[in-house]
């Protein structure tokens, strides 16, 4: 799993937020065939937590594919990425 915390750039409401960050989940979901959503900071309009995630027969490919959608998101202008937390789950980890 991978959360991105995201600071919007020149956005004024929710409306403007939402045409900012569904682009951007949409090209994660697209590109990497991943599970990617906005899963927190809700209430706010110029800030963003997308959460996404991916599964795979190894840990290996998990992590290329999460570094990938980070450095996706850090490419984008119209974004700045405070940070990024990786976490793995794997088989008998619960």
């Amino acid at each position: 799993m991978l959360a991105l915390d995201v600071v919007l750039g020149d956005v004024h409401s929710l409306k403007e937020k939402r045409s900012v960050v569904r682009p951007i989940v949409a090209e994660l979901r697209r590109r990497h065939a991943v599970s990617a959503a906005e899963a927190g900071h809700l209430e706010l309009y110029r800030r963003t937590l997308i959460g996404v995630a991916v599964v795979a027969p190894d840990a290996q490919h998990c992590r290329e594919v999460l570094a990938a959608c980070e450095r996706l998101v850090v490419e984008r202008p119209e974004v700045e990425l405070l940070s990024a937390h990786h976490s793995l789950v794997k088989e008998g980890d619960d």
